[in-house]
Protein backbone atom coordinates (compact mmCIF):
# COMPACT_ATOMS: atom_id res chain seq x y z
CA UNK A 1 0.00 0.00 0.00
CA UNK A 2 1.14 3.48 -1.13
CA UNK A 3 0.61 6.32 1.53
CA UNK A 4 0.21 9.51 0.00
CA UNK A 5 1.92 11.92 2.84
CA UNK A 6 0.26 15.37 3.35
CA UNK A 7 3.39 16.80 2.72
CA UNK A 8 4.32 15.15 -0.48
CA UNK A 9 0.82 15.99 -1.23
CA UNK A 10 1.74 19.80 -0.30
CA UNK A 11 4.80 19.94 -2.28
CA UNK A 12 3.42 18.61 -5.36
CA UNK A 13 1.08 21.42 -5.19
CA UNK A 14 3.47 24.23 -4.75
CA UNK A 15 5.40 22.73 -7.83
CA UNK A 16 2.36 22.49 -9.58
CA UNK A 17 1.60 26.01 -8.68
CA UNK A 18 5.13 27.25 -9.99
CA UNK A 19 4.78 25.35 -12.97
CA UNK A 20 1.43 26.51 -13.73
CA UNK A 21 2.57 30.14 -13.01
CA UNK A 22 5.74 30.05 -15.61
CA UNK A 23 3.75 28.61 -18.40
CA UNK A 24 1.16 31.57 -18.05
CA UNK A 25 4.44 33.99 -18.14
CA UNK A 26 6.03 31.92 -20.82
CA UNK A 27 2.15 32.70 -22.89
CA UNK A 28 1.99 36.11 -22.12
CA UNK A 29 5.77 36.46 -23.73
CA UNK A 30 4.41 34.91 -26.38
CA UNK A 31 1.13 36.45 -27.54
CA UNK A 32 2.91 39.88 -27.01
CA UNK A 33 6.15 40.09 -29.35
CA UNK A 34 6.52 43.30 -29.01
CA UNK A 35 7.24 45.99 -30.80
CA UNK A 36 7.54 44.57 -34.35
CA UNK A 37 6.49 47.84 -35.89
CA UNK A 38 6.46 51.59 -35.03
CA UNK A 39 5.27 53.08 -32.10
CA UNK A 40 3.59 56.12 -31.03
CA UNK A 41 3.83 58.54 -28.24
CA UNK A 42 1.00 61.34 -27.84
CA UNK A 43 1.72 64.81 -26.72
CA UNK A 44 -1.67 66.12 -26.18
CA UNK A 45 -0.20 69.84 -26.52
CA UNK A 46 1.54 71.69 -29.48
CA UNK A 47 5.13 71.00 -30.19
CA UNK A 48 7.68 73.02 -28.63
CA UNK A 49 6.21 72.73 -25.16
CA UNK A 50 7.92 70.88 -21.90
CA UNK A 51 5.38 67.83 -22.98
CA UNK A 52 6.90 67.76 -25.70
CA UNK A 53 10.53 68.06 -24.74
CA UNK A 54 10.08 65.18 -22.61
CA UNK A 55 8.78 62.85 -25.24
CA UNK A 56 11.55 63.60 -27.58
CA UNK A 57 14.08 63.32 -24.78
CA UNK A 58 12.96 59.76 -24.46
CA UNK A 59 11.42 58.89 -27.61
CA UNK A 60 15.08 57.78 -29.21
CA UNK A 61 16.34 56.56 -26.09
CA UNK A 62 13.00 54.11 -26.59
CA UNK A 63 13.90 53.70 -30.06
CA UNK A 64 17.62 52.37 -29.36
CA UNK A 65 16.74 49.94 -26.94
CA UNK A 66 13.53 48.28 -28.67
CA UNK A 67 14.78 48.43 -32.13
CA UNK A 68 11.59 50.00 -33.43
CA UNK A 69 11.09 53.89 -33.89
CA UNK A 70 8.94 55.85 -30.84
CA UNK A 71 7.63 58.58 -33.03
CA UNK A 72 5.96 62.00 -31.15
CA UNK A 73 2.33 62.78 -32.62
CA UNK A 74 1.44 66.16 -31.19
CA UNK A 75 -2.40 66.30 -31.01
CA UNK A 76 -2.86 69.65 -29.02
CA UNK A 77 -6.43 71.16 -27.89
CA UNK A 78 -9.23 71.13 -24.92
CA UNK A 79 -6.49 71.49 -22.28
CA UNK A 80 -4.70 68.26 -23.37
CA UNK A 81 -7.92 66.41 -23.40
CA UNK A 82 -8.06 65.76 -27.49
CA UNK A 83 -4.98 63.94 -26.76
CA UNK A 84 -5.56 62.09 -23.90
CA UNK A 85 -8.93 61.04 -25.11
CA UNK A 86 -7.09 59.58 -28.33
CA UNK A 87 -4.89 57.42 -26.58
CA UNK A 88 -7.51 56.01 -24.18
CA UNK A 89 -9.86 54.88 -26.89
CA UNK A 90 -6.71 53.53 -28.73
CA UNK A 91 -6.25 49.65 -28.44
CA UNK A 92 -4.20 48.51 -25.38
CA UNK A 93 -1.38 47.08 -27.69
CA UNK A 94 1.49 48.71 -26.67
CA UNK A 95 1.55 50.44 -30.20
CA UNK A 96 -0.14 53.96 -28.66
CA UNK A 97 1.02 55.86 -25.80
CA UNK A 98 0.86 58.95 -23.80
CA UNK A 99 2.88 61.39 -22.50
CA UNK A 100 0.10 62.94 -19.74
CA UNK A 101 0.53 65.56 -17.43
CA UNK A 102 -0.43 66.78 -14.14
CA UNK A 103 -3.04 68.70 -16.23
CA UNK A 104 -4.55 65.61 -17.99
CA UNK A 105 -4.39 63.30 -15.13
CA UNK A 106 -4.36 65.56 -11.92
CA UNK A 107 -6.61 68.62 -12.71
CA UNK A 108 -8.95 68.02 -15.43
CA UNK A 109 -11.26 65.81 -14.08
CA UNK A 110 -12.11 68.45 -11.58
CA UNK A 111 -12.08 71.30 -13.60
CA UNK A 112 -14.23 70.21 -16.36
CA UNK A 113 -17.64 68.85 -15.66
CA UNK A 114 -17.60 66.25 -17.99
CA UNK A 115 -14.28 64.82 -19.50
CA UNK A 116 -14.71 61.98 -22.70
CA UNK A 117 -11.64 59.79 -20.64
CA UNK A 118 -11.83 58.47 -17.14
CA UNK A 119 -7.96 59.41 -16.38
CA UNK A 120 -8.33 56.21 -13.88
CA UNK A 121 -10.21 53.34 -15.62
CA UNK A 122 -8.71 54.18 -19.28
CA UNK A 123 -5.35 54.12 -18.35
CA UNK A 124 -2.05 51.88 -17.33
CA UNK A 125 0.67 54.34 -15.74
CA UNK A 126 3.95 53.06 -16.49
CA UNK A 127 6.25 55.71 -15.28
CA UNK A 128 7.11 59.14 -14.11
CA UNK A 129 9.15 61.26 -16.38
CA UNK A 130 9.66 64.07 -14.93
CA UNK A 131 8.78 67.08 -12.35
CA UNK A 132 9.02 70.45 -13.30
CA UNK A 133 8.41 73.99 -11.22
CA UNK A 134 6.58 76.71 -12.90
CA UNK A 135 8.20 79.95 -13.43
CA UNK A 136 6.03 83.12 -13.36
CA UNK A 137 7.14 85.07 -16.65
CA UNK A 138 7.01 88.87 -17.73
CA UNK A 139 7.45 90.07 -21.37
CA UNK A 140 11.10 91.90 -20.33
CA UNK A 141 9.98 95.42 -22.37
CA UNK A 142 6.35 95.26 -20.98
CA UNK A 143 7.73 94.53 -17.05
CA UNK A 144 10.14 97.52 -18.05
CA UNK A 145 8.11 99.61 -19.10
CA UNK A 146 5.64 99.35 -15.93
CA UNK A 147 8.63 98.95 -13.43
CA UNK A 148 7.29 95.70 -12.78
CA UNK A 149 10.78 94.01 -10.75
CA UNK A 150 9.23 91.55 -8.58
CA UNK A 151 6.49 90.16 -7.75
CA UNK A 152 5.20 92.73 -4.86
CA UNK A 153 5.43 95.38 -7.52
CA UNK A 154 3.52 92.61 -10.56
CA UNK A 155 0.62 92.52 -7.65
CA UNK A 156 0.06 96.12 -6.73
CA UNK A 157 0.17 96.83 -10.49
CA UNK A 158 -2.59 94.24 -11.03
CA UNK A 159 -4.29 94.92 -8.35
CA UNK A 160 -4.47 98.78 -9.39
CA UNK A 161 -5.11 98.33 -13.35
CA UNK A 162 -7.50 95.11 -13.00
CA UNK A 163 -7.88 93.22 -16.44
CA UNK A 164 -4.90 95.44 -17.96
CA UNK A 165 -2.44 92.16 -17.65
CA UNK A 166 -3.14 89.18 -20.46
CA UNK A 167 -2.09 85.86 -19.05
CA UNK A 168 -1.25 82.84 -21.54
CA UNK A 169 -1.49 79.67 -21.05
CA UNK A 170 -1.02 76.32 -22.43
CA UNK A 171 -4.77 75.24 -22.61
CA UNK A 172 -7.43 75.90 -19.83
CA UNK A 173 -7.10 73.47 -17.22
CA UNK A 174 -3.31 72.58 -17.39
CA UNK A 175 -0.95 73.55 -14.53
CA UNK A 176 0.61 76.61 -16.42
CA UNK A 177 -3.86 77.91 -15.80
CA UNK A 178 -4.42 76.78 -12.70
CA UNK A 179 -1.00 78.26 -11.23
CA UNK A 180 -2.05 81.81 -12.64
CA UNK A 181 -5.86 81.16 -11.48
CA UNK A 182 -4.09 80.32 -8.03
CA UNK A 183 -2.25 82.98 -7.69
CA UNK A 184 -5.24 85.63 -8.81
CA UNK A 185 -7.54 84.02 -6.01
CA UNK A 186 -4.64 84.17 -3.46
CA UNK A 187 -3.87 87.86 -3.92
CA UNK A 188 -7.45 89.48 -4.92
CA UNK A 189 -6.26 90.40 -8.41
CA UNK A 190 -7.11 89.82 -11.94
CA UNK A 191 -5.57 89.10 -15.14
CA UNK A 192 -7.34 88.26 -18.92
CA UNK A 193 -6.95 84.60 -19.03
CA UNK A 194 -5.88 83.75 -22.99
CA UNK A 195 -5.20 79.65 -23.60
CA UNK A 196 -3.37 78.53 -26.27
CA UNK A 197 -3.04 74.96 -27.82
CA UNK A 198 0.17 74.48 -25.93
CA UNK A 199 3.27 76.62 -24.18
CA UNK A 200 4.75 77.15 -27.83
CA UNK A 201 2.37 79.24 -29.30
CA UNK A 202 2.18 80.86 -26.15
CA UNK A 203 5.59 81.49 -25.63
CA UNK A 204 5.90 83.20 -29.27
CA UNK A 205 3.14 85.68 -27.94
CA UNK A 206 5.01 86.51 -25.14
CA UNK A 207 8.03 87.33 -26.54
CA UNK A 208 6.80 89.35 -29.08
CA UNK A 209 4.69 91.31 -26.73
CA UNK A 210 1.08 90.18 -27.29
CA UNK A 211 1.09 88.79 -23.79
CA UNK A 212 2.01 89.96 -20.28
CA UNK A 213 2.37 87.35 -18.02
CA UNK A 214 2.75 83.31 -18.19
CA UNK A 215 2.72 80.72 -15.31
CA UNK A 216 5.23 78.48 -17.76
CA UNK A 217 6.57 74.81 -17.09
CA UNK A 218 10.28 75.98 -16.41
CA UNK A 219 11.98 73.75 -19.35
CA UNK A 220 10.15 75.51 -22.59
CA UNK A 221 10.71 78.73 -20.74
CA UNK A 222 14.11 78.71 -19.94
CA UNK A 223 15.52 79.57 -23.45
CA UNK A 224 13.52 82.69 -23.14
CA UNK A 225 14.86 83.96 -19.75
CA UNK A 226 18.44 83.37 -21.10
CA UNK A 227 17.84 85.65 -23.88
CA UNK A 228 16.34 88.27 -21.69
CA UNK A 229 13.53 88.29 -23.90
CA UNK A 230 11.15 86.73 -20.75
CA UNK A 231 11.77 88.10 -16.94
CA UNK A 232 11.92 85.25 -14.24
CA UNK A 233 9.43 86.61 -11.52
CA UNK A 234 9.07 83.66 -9.38
CA UNK A 235 8.97 79.79 -9.36
CA UNK A 236 5.92 77.90 -8.56
CA UNK A 237 7.29 75.22 -6.40
CA UNK A 238 8.11 75.19 -2.32
CA UNK A 239 11.63 75.51 -3.18
CA UNK A 240 13.70 77.24 -5.25
CA UNK A 241 15.02 75.50 -8.19
CA UNK A 242 18.78 74.32 -9.09
CA UNK A 243 18.45 76.19 -12.75
CA UNK A 244 17.57 79.15 -11.86
CA UNK A 245 18.90 79.52 -8.47
CA UNK A 246 18.72 83.62 -7.94
CA UNK A 247 14.85 83.17 -8.93
CA UNK A 248 12.82 83.22 -5.66
CA UNK A 249 10.01 80.98 -5.06
CA UNK A 250 6.32 82.71 -4.95
CA UNK A 251 5.49 82.50 -1.27
CA UNK A 252 9.08 83.96 -1.02
CA UNK A 253 9.00 86.79 -2.83
CA UNK A 254 5.07 87.52 -2.79
CA UNK A 255 4.53 88.02 0.90
CA UNK A 256 1.91 87.23 3.08
CA UNK A 257 -0.64 86.75 0.77
CA UNK A 258 0.65 84.40 -0.86
CA UNK A 259 2.02 81.86 2.39
CA UNK A 260 1.81 77.75 0.93
CA UNK A 261 1.76 79.03 -2.61
CA UNK A 262 2.58 75.82 -4.58
CA UNK A 263 2.08 74.50 -8.23
CA UNK A 264 4.38 72.84 -9.64
CA UNK A 265 3.87 70.31 -12.84
CA UNK A 266 4.69 66.79 -13.78
CA UNK A 267 4.88 64.49 -17.00
CA UNK A 268 4.58 60.45 -17.28
CA UNK A 269 3.94 57.82 -20.00
CA UNK A 270 0.61 55.76 -19.67
CA UNK A 271 -0.56 53.43 -22.23
CA UNK A 272 -4.54 52.59 -22.69
CA UNK A 273 -6.15 50.17 -19.89
CA UNK A 274 -5.87 46.62 -21.34
CA UNK A 275 -1.60 46.96 -22.60
CA UNK A 276 -0.37 43.54 -21.37
CA UNK A 277 1.40 43.80 -18.49
CA UNK A 278 5.59 42.32 -19.61
CA UNK A 279 4.86 45.46 -22.13
CA UNK A 280 3.98 48.36 -19.19
CA UNK A 281 6.84 46.46 -17.15
CA UNK A 282 9.34 46.43 -20.19
CA UNK A 283 8.98 50.22 -20.78
CA UNK A 284 8.83 50.90 -17.56
CA UNK A 285 12.37 49.81 -17.16
CA UNK A 286 13.76 51.37 -20.57
CA UNK A 287 12.89 55.00 -18.93
CA UNK A 288 14.26 54.37 -16.01
CA UNK A 289 17.65 53.34 -17.68
CA UNK A 290 17.00 56.23 -19.87
CA UNK A 291 15.97 59.09 -17.31
CA UNK A 292 19.16 57.51 -15.51
CA UNK A 293 21.99 57.73 -18.45
CA UNK A 294 24.63 60.90 -17.84
CA UNK A 295 23.84 62.49 -20.80
CA UNK A 296 20.04 62.37 -20.44
CA UNK A 297 19.73 63.11 -16.84
CA UNK A 298 21.84 66.14 -17.64
CA UNK A 299 19.82 67.78 -20.55
CA UNK A 300 16.38 67.89 -17.87
CA UNK A 301 18.14 69.32 -15.20
CA UNK A 302 19.80 72.19 -17.05
CA UNK A 303 16.50 72.59 -18.07
CA UNK A 304 14.94 72.52 -14.30
CA UNK A 305 13.48 69.03 -14.64
CA UNK A 306 13.51 66.16 -12.02
CA UNK A 307 14.05 63.42 -13.90
CA UNK A 308 11.66 59.95 -12.59
CA UNK A 309 11.37 56.59 -13.43
CA UNK A 310 9.28 55.20 -10.64
CA UNK A 311 7.34 52.40 -11.04
CA UNK A 312 4.12 51.68 -12.33
CA UNK A 313 2.57 51.01 -9.18
CA UNK A 314 4.00 54.01 -7.34
CA UNK A 315 3.14 56.52 -10.24
CA UNK A 316 -0.52 55.20 -10.01
CA UNK A 317 -0.30 56.29 -6.50
CA UNK A 318 0.94 59.50 -7.43
CA UNK A 319 -1.87 59.83 -9.86
CA UNK A 320 -4.16 58.97 -7.11
CA UNK A 321 -2.80 61.66 -4.53
CA UNK A 322 -3.21 64.50 -7.45
CA UNK A 323 -6.46 63.96 -7.90
CA UNK A 324 -7.39 64.81 -4.32
CA UNK A 325 -5.07 67.65 -4.17
CA UNK A 326 -6.24 69.19 -7.69
CA UNK A 327 -9.58 69.01 -6.66
CA UNK A 328 -9.28 70.99 -3.46
CA UNK A 329 -7.13 73.54 -5.39
CA UNK A 330 -9.66 74.25 -7.78
CA UNK A 331 -11.94 74.40 -5.64
CA UNK A 332 -10.02 76.97 -3.29
CA UNK A 333 -8.86 79.36 -6.64
CA UNK A 334 -12.42 78.77 -8.03
CA UNK A 335 -10.85 78.40 -11.31
CA UNK A 336 -13.25 77.83 -14.35
CA UNK A 337 -12.71 76.66 -17.67
CA UNK A 338 -13.11 79.52 -19.98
Amino acid sequence: MIINHPRRRSLRAIAAVFALGLGAAGATQAQTHWPTKPVRIVVPFAAGGTTDLLARAIAPELGRAFGQQFVVDNRGGAGGNIGADLVAKSPGDGYTLLMGTVGTHGINRALYKQLPYDPIKDFVPITLVASVPNVMVMNADKARSLGINNVQDFIRYARANPGKLNMASSGNGTSIHLAGELFKAMTGSYMLHMPYRGSAPALLDMVGGNMDVMFDNLPSAMVHIKSGKLKALAVTSMQRSAALPDVPTVEEAGGPALKGYEASSWFGLLAPAGTPADVVQRLQQEVAKALASPAVKERLLSQGAIPGGNTSAEFAAMIDREHRKWAQVVKASGAKVD
